[in-house]
């Protein structure tokens, strides 16, 4: 039995060849993933209309399909999505090429299954994929409050004095520990300067 993978995401997997669709199908699934695969750009898109995954492992060459041309529309419509593309083609000039568009990585096939799990465990901490709601808040605020204030250069101690928030405090919020209440929320953000509706925001709320 394999082990289940310690960060579950949704995942879909655009590649014209069913072997490799079906590898990755079984496989993933096993490992206790949400995995959607899909032939055609046309299924690919209508897939992630009805539910956006976590993270898209894209084909770049498909035959007539130009892999890139899926992945600029795929930049359009979703442009914090999480997309690694696989290849059978590999090459330096399409690999520059994905990367200006933003691809977190690139595998080139044949790929062992450690590479993947690798890739995707990767992505997952990155993107702050696979994490219950509460903890993926809990991480973007402290995320956010930490980079507003080595902005303005502050220590945790002038962060407490300006705000009330108590340093040992502060720290646990920046470190992802814990969750501020409301209140502290809002004295933060006043003594930064910042709306804490773009902090919730960029935590997906």
């Amino acid at each position: 039995m394999p082990e289940p993978a310690a960060y579950p995401l949704s995942i879909v997997a655009l590649d014209d060849d069913a072997d490799f669709r079906q590898f990755i199908g079984v496989t993933l699934s096993a490992e206790g993933h949400d995995v959607r695969t899909v032939a055609t750009p046309d299924e690919f898109f209508a897939t992630c209309e009805r539910s956006l995954p976590d993270v898209v492992l894209l084909d770049i060459k498909m035959g007539d399909v130009n892999g890139e041309e899926v992945l600029a529309d795929i930049r359009r419509r979703w442009s914090r999505l999480c997309v690694i593309v696989v290849t059978g083609y590999p090459s330096l000039d399409s690999m520059r090429q994905t990367f200006k568009q933003d691809v977190f990585d690139y595998l080139s096939k044949p790929f062992s299954l450690d590479e993947l799990r690798s890739a995707l465990a990767q992505a997952a901490e990155a993107f702050g994929l696979g994490q219950r709601p509460q903890d993926r808040l809990r991480s973007e605020l402290g995320r956010q409050i930490r980079l507003a204030r080595t902005e303005r250069s502050w220590t945790l101690k002038e962060l407490s004095e300006l705000s009330g928030v108590s340093v040992s405090q502060l720290s646990s919020i920046e470190r992802g520990t814990h969750l501020p209440s409301l209140e502290s929320l809002l004295a933060v953000a006043q003594a930064l300067g910042r709306h804490p509706s773009s902090w919730l925001e960029s935590a997906g709320f």
